[in-house]
């Protein structure tokens, strides 16, 4: 029994992901089918990368990843598989696969917004820079292109059902990579945001990602921050002393280390996002406990 994860924007008060799951199970009625989520905010590539990346490591390196995040869908964007060490991956080639293959390269952090108030921005949907970037060692990648595995009529608005779905379906039945399409060696990532040091000494971080329950989570982990003395943390023109050990300690806003191993900025029984009002790009100033701002 070949398991298959599904991430999208489709969300499920539409038919979009039952089809997609009929397709599938219609090619091999064997698949165990697991939803990754089905809430990435609407074409919004860099949220479907996080949490592709994040989820991907639970699963048996035997497992085929099916993400379609699909704003350029039609277009002359491909479609990919992508094997190697830690799964199969079926995906758009818009770099929806950044986190999952450990592929991104680091760029200026989209805006941000400043203790001072300075810059507020939260970048649209999918707004981060993409850069081609070579496929990592032990991967391999196909470019989608053997209709053979297509579902017809193909559909220019949805490739999850006519493309992605049958490929995946056809992966899970032991179909070699090379059969879908030409080899591919490169591939595009996300440009993410980088934390970086200011003249004054204060390390910098960017909001990267905003879960469920507006949390904040940025670019900092836990090595990165001052080793001697408890950090202070600046967001939104807050202050936040010191790291917290759950979402409960401290005071009303913390700063915790999450499950994902970053830091993240937190309301205890509340969001974070819409107490302090930003979101992906805000920048997350760290100092050392007693500095002066």
């Amino acid at each position: 029994m070949t398991m298959l994860t599904l991430l999208t924007d489709f969300g499920t008060q539409d038919t979009y992901v039952g089809i997609m799951k009929g397709v599938i199970l219609g090619i091999n009625p064997g698949a165990t089918l697991v939803d990754l989520t089905h809430q990435v905010a609407p074409q919004d590539i860099p949220q479907g990368a996080f949490l592709l990346g994040y989820a991907a490591p639970y699963f048996p390196a035997e497992a085929i990843h099916l993400a379609v995040v699909d704003p350029g869908v039609g277009s002359a964007r491909r479609a990919l598989a992508v094997q190697g060490p830690s799964g199969t991956f079926v995906a758009p080639d818009n770099g929806l696969l950044t986190y999952a293959l450990d592929l991104a390269p680091v760029g200026d952090a989209p805006g941000g917004n400043g203790a001072e108030g300075s810059e507020t921005h939260t970048p649209s949907p999918g707004s981060l820079p993409v850069r081609e970037v070579p496929l990592p060692a032990g991967w391999r990648a196909v470019a989608l292109e053997n209709p053979e595995f297509w579902r017809h009529p193909v559909s220019r608005t949805f490739h999850g059902r006519d493309i992605f779905a049958p490929v995946a379906a056809h992966l899970s039945l032991g179909v070699p990579l090379e059969q879908f399409g030409p080899p591919v060696t490169s591939l595009l990532a996300l440009e993410v945001p980088r934390p970086c040091r200011t003249a004054d000494g204060a390390l910098v971080g960017r909001v990267i990602a905003v879960d469920h329950f507006g949390n904040l989570l940025t670019n900092l982990t836990p090595e990165l921050l001052p080793a001697a003395g408890a950090p202070t943390f600046e967001v939104a023109g807050r202050r936040i002393a010191g790291l917290s050990q759950t979402y409960a300690d401290g005071g009303e806003l913390v700063a915790v280390v999450g499950s994902t191993g970053r830091v993240e900025i937190a309301v205890r029984n509340g969001s974070a996002r819409s107490r302090l009002g930003v979101g992906v790009g805000a920048r997350v100033t760290v100092r050392p406990g007693g500095s002066p701002r």
